[in-house]
């Protein structure tokens, strides 16, 4: 059962339209409030290498953001911090991201930074300041429920906004001292309820990209930020092959690629060809017409499980392999300690191993894992 909690709530301020309608909403509710910000990655840490920007401006959790988190506090009257944890991030994002890239998989940064760093960091400092609950923009609803005693994870009200699929790994601890108010609102009536309390970012766009990647170039990424560490990128060049094993042509690392890719294969071929596995013990790329790309099964690891404490037996649900893919029927069961295999009604396209396979009954978030396969 849930525990009494007292009035005081740390709001997580990102310095977006979301995290600012937050503390606004939740003022007007009566609450004592301390808006934090996390400080994770200096923008203009690789500024000035090859390829790379001077600086970074306007994008989430930069100078420019913490600046807007700051301003809206003071419109609000709420005390206000500001968290770094430039340290922590880099040793528990960025370089595991680098080192899932080197290895031929693909990794889902802002999953690896709630899992592992925001929601957990938020809520020790929150309860240093004599906070219960921490509250956070993201849309995303959470309740209890009495006959499981479980805390649940849903779906918002607004599907194009839907977040939960980056939340799986959430706990029950975790979920039962935060708030996410925004679940029951479409983002015209947030951006709406910022402009009734006068909020200067009422119409700020909506940050799109990962904090510490501009323009969303990894491969730029990582050769800088390698450069930086005095370190070169493994010689991973090796061929391009058919399922058949038949050689197309080469390539200047495993990195360049992620499963499903079509464009940028330096070969030319007179059908569509997508990246269908990359191995990273011989550096060869498989690629292959669009019917070749799908796949039956999904098998993830590292489960976190939200709506029920475990799994035994099978289960139906619907499945949810990366961010912008409409979650899919399978049938979920345990093949392992920690690991289950979701086996598809329909193969789905471009399974890939680093992404996250979350699963739904509904609208409740069942539970989560990362793809090994």
């Amino acid at each position: 059962m849930p525990e009494s909690l007292n009035n005081t709530i740390a709001v997580a301020m990102s310095g977006g339209v979301d995290s600012s309608t937050v503390a606004a909403m939740l003022k007007d509710e009566g609450y004592e409030l301390v808006g934090l910000t996390l400080q994770l990655w200096n923008q203009r840490r690789l500024s000035g290498k090859e390829g790379m920007p001077e600086a970074v401006q306007g994008r989430c959790c930069s100078i420019d953001d913490v600046y807007d988190a700051r301003r809206v506090a003071e419109t609000l009257g709420i005390p206000y911090y500001v968290m770094n944890e430039q340290e922590r991030f880099e040793r528990d994002v960025v370089k595991p991201f680098v080192s899932e890239y080197l290895a031929g998989r693909t990794p889902i940064p802002c999953s690896l930074c709630n899992n592992h760093l925001k929601f957990d960091q938020l809520l020790v400092r929150a309860r240093q300041i004599g906070a219960d609950r921490i509250a956070t923009g993201h849309y995303a609803r959470n309740e209890y429920d009495p006959a499981r005693n479980r805390w649940i994870l849903k779906r918002p009200a607004d599907l194009s906004k839907d977040q939960t699929y980056f939340l799986f790994g959430l706990t029950q601890e975790q979920l039962s001292r935060t708030l996410f108010p925004l679940g029951n609102y479409q983002k015209p009536q947030v951006r709406e309820i910022a402009a009734q309390h006068s909020l200067a970012l009422a119409s700020k766009p909506d940050s799109q990209e990962i904090c510490f990647i501009p323009g969303g170039d990894y491969k730029q990424f990582i050769d800088a930020y390698l450069d930086e560490q005095g370190e070169s990128i493994p010689d991973t060049a090796g061929e391009l092959v058919t399922t058949s094993g038949a050689v197309l042509g080469h390539h200047g690392g495993i990195h360049n690629f992620t499963i499903g890719q079509r464009k940028g294969l330096g070969i030319s071929s007179p059908n569509p060809l997508y990246v269908l596995q990359i191995d990273h013990e011989s550096h060869r790329v498989t690629v292959g017409g669009g019917d070749e790309s799908t796949t039956q099964e999904v098998k993830a690891r590292e489960l976190n499980w939200i709506s029920i404490p475990e799994l035994t037996g099978e289960m139906r649900v619907r499945v949810k392999i990366r961010h912008r893919h409409e979650p899919a029927w399978a049938t979920l069961r345990t093949t392992a300690p920690d690991e289950a295999a979701a086996t598809f009604d329909e193969p789905q396209r471009a399974v890939t191993p680093g992404q996250a396979a979350v699963f739904f009954d509904g609208d409740e978030v069942v539970g989560g894992g990362w793809i090994s396969r």
